[in-house]
C-alpha cells in the first residue's frame, strides 16, 4: 500500500469510509478491541464502589477518564501510522533505558496478569454453576483464551471482541436504564468537585479505568486490520474516539448502577473482582433472578474480553520487542501473530500463572508486579511525548500545543497515581 504524498488533504480510504449503508461500521475495529481489553472486572468494580460511596459527584471524572484515553490511544496510533515504526521501535529510539523497563516488566507483568485474568472469568461462571470448582473453571477459561488466539486470526478475535462487548453493553447499560438514573444529580455530577476523601477515588476513576499496557498495543492491532499508513489517519481517530465514547457510556452505566442500586441497598461492596459477585446478590434480591443472572453473564463478557485481547495484543508486543533483542528486522514472521516468539508469551501468559492457583500468589512477586505496574502508564504517557515532538515523527503529524498540554496533563496524572500505587505496593515491606 503507497504512503501518500504530503499534499493530500483527505488521509482516509474513501472506500472504507464514504461508502453507504453497513459498509461505513468496517472502519471500526482496533479502538473497540483495546477499549474492550482495557475494561475489566477490577475497572467495574472501583466505577461501582465509587457510585456507591460518592453517587454522582464523580461523573466528570469518568468524562475526563475517557478523554484521556482518546488522547494516548491515539497518540500510539499516530505515531504508529505516521512513521511506519512500531511502539517498541520508537521507545527504542529514546535510549536503552527504555528496554531495560520494558522487558523485566512485559515478563513479570504476564505471569501475574495471566492468573488474575483466568480468575476473573472464572468467578462469574461459578456464581452461575456452583457446582464448579473456581480452580478448574479459572484453567478453562485460560484455556480457551489460549485456543482462540493461537489457532485464531486477528479477523475472527476482532468479531468475537465486538459479540463480547455487546454482551457487556446490553447487560450493565440494560442495568443502568433499569436503575432509573437521577437525571438532575447526573447534572451536578458535571460539575468538577472532589468529594471529602475522595482524592484517590477521582483519580482513580480519570486515569485507572480502561488503561492498561494494552493501550500501547492499540498500533499493533492496526498492522493486523491492514491500517498502516498515514492515510487511515482519519480513520483511526474515528475508530479511537467511537471505541472510547463506548467505553465511557458503560462505565457511566456500572456508576448508576452504584448510585441508584448499590447505595439505595445500603450494603458495601467488598474490593477485588468478587465485589461484582455482591453486586449480583443484591440485583437478585431487587429485579429477581433474570437479572441477577445477566448481569454475571456481562461480568464474564468483560473479563473474557479481557483475557484474549491481552493473549493476543501483548503476545504481539513481546514478539516485537523480542524480535528486536535478536535483531531480526521489522516484519521478521518470527514477530508477527503466529510467529514462535508470538507462541512463546502465549504460552508464558497461560501455563506457567496456572502454578499460581496452586502456590497462592508470592508476596515478591505482587511486589514487582506492583511496582512496574504502577510506573506502566507515566512510561506511555512520557515517552509519547517524546515520540511525538522532534523529528521521530513527521512534523505534519507531530503534536500541536495543546495535545502537548493534554499530554502532559495525562503524564502528570499517572505520575501521581503511578506514586501512590508504588506506595501502596511498598506498604507491606516497611509496615505502613
Amino acid at each position: 500500500m503507497a504512503h501518500m504524498s504530503k499534499n493530500s488533504q483527505a488521509p482516509i480510504d474513501p472506500e472504507a469510509f464514504d461508502a453507504p449503508g453497513p459498509a461505513k461500521w468496517k472502519i471500526i475495529g482496533p479502538g473497540l478491541v483495546v477499549a474492550a481489553t482495557g475494561v475489566g472486572a477490577a475497572d467495574m468494580v472501583a466505577t461501582l464502589v465509587a457510585g456507591s460511596q460518592y453517587g454522582y459527584a464523580l461523573l466528570w471524572a469518568v468524562i475526563v477518564g475517557v478523554i484521556l484515553k482518546i488522547i494516548l490511544v491515539e497518540g500510539a496510533g499516530r505515531y504508529t501510522l505516521a512513521t511506519g515504526r512500531t511502539i517498541f521501535e520508537g521507545w527504542r529510539s529514546l535510549g536503552r533505558w527504555t528496554t531495560w523497563y520494558f522487558g523485566p516488566y512485559i515478563l513479570i507483568w504476564g505471569f501475574v496478569y495471566g492468573a488474575t485474568a483466568m480468575s476473573s472469568a472464572a468467578l462469574p461462571v461459578v456464581a452461575l454453576f456452583p457446582s464448579l470448582d473456581l480452580t478448574i473453571c479459572s484453567v478453562l477459561m485460560g484455556l480457551a483464551g489460549f485456543a482462540m488466539v493461537w489457532f485464531g486470526r486477528y479477523a475472527f478475535f476482532e468479531k468475537v471482541t465486538a459479540v463480547l462487548v455487546g454482551i457487556m453493553f446490553v447487560t450493565v447499560v440494560g442495568l443502568a436504564v433499569i436503575a432509573v438514573p437521577n437525571v438532575p444529580d447526573m447534572l451536578k455530577g458535571l460539575i468538577p468537585l472532589i468529594p471529602e476523601g475522595g482524592v484517590i477515588y477521582t483519580l482513580a476513576l480519570a486515569g485507572g479505568v480502561g488503561g492498561t499496557i494494552t493501550l500501547a498495543a492499540y498500533g499493533y492491532w492496526l498492522r493486523e486490520k491492514g491500517w498502516y499508513t498515514p492515510k487511515w489517519m482519519r480513520v483511526m481517530r474515528i475508530d479511537n474516539s467511537m471505541a472510547y465514547v463506548m467505553t465511557g457510556i458503560f462505565v457511566i452505566a456500572m456508576l448508576i448502577v452504584g448510585a441508584e442500586v448499590v447505595r439505595a441497598a445500603g450494603v458495601s461492596i467488598s474490593g477485588g473482582d468478587e465485589g461484582l459477585l455482591d453486586l449480583s446478590d443484591v440485583l437478585n434480591d431487587r429485579y429477581g433472578e433474570v437479572v441477577g443472572t445477566g448481569f454475571l453473564i456481562g461480568f464474564w463478557a468483560a473479563s473474557f474480553s479481557s483475557i484474549i485481547g491481552v493473549w493476543n495484543g501483548v503476545s504481539l508486543m513481546f514478539a516485537d520487542f523480542w524480535g528486536h533483542m535478536r535483531n531480526k528486522p521489522g516484519g521478521h514472521p518470527d514477530t508477527l501473530t503466529g510467529g514462535k516468539y508470538f507462541k512463546f508469551y502465549l504460552l508464558w501468559l497461560t501455563f506457567p500463572p496456572m502454578l499460581l492457583f496452586l502456590l497462592g500468589k508470592p508476596i515478591g512477586l505482587i511486589l514487582a508486579y506492583g511496582v512496574l505496574g504502577s510506573l506502566f502508564m507515566p512510561f506511555l504517557a512520557l515517552t509519547l511525548l517524546g515520540l511525538l515532538n522532534g523529528k521521530r515523527v513527521p512534523k505534519e503529524w507531530a503534536n500541536r500545543l495543546h495535545t502537548n498540554i493534554a499530554l502532559g496533563i495525562t503524564a502528570l496524572l499517572f505520575i501521581v497515581l503511578g506514586v501512590h500505587q508504588l506506595y501502596t505496593s511498598l506498604a507491606p515491606i516497611w509496615g505502613g
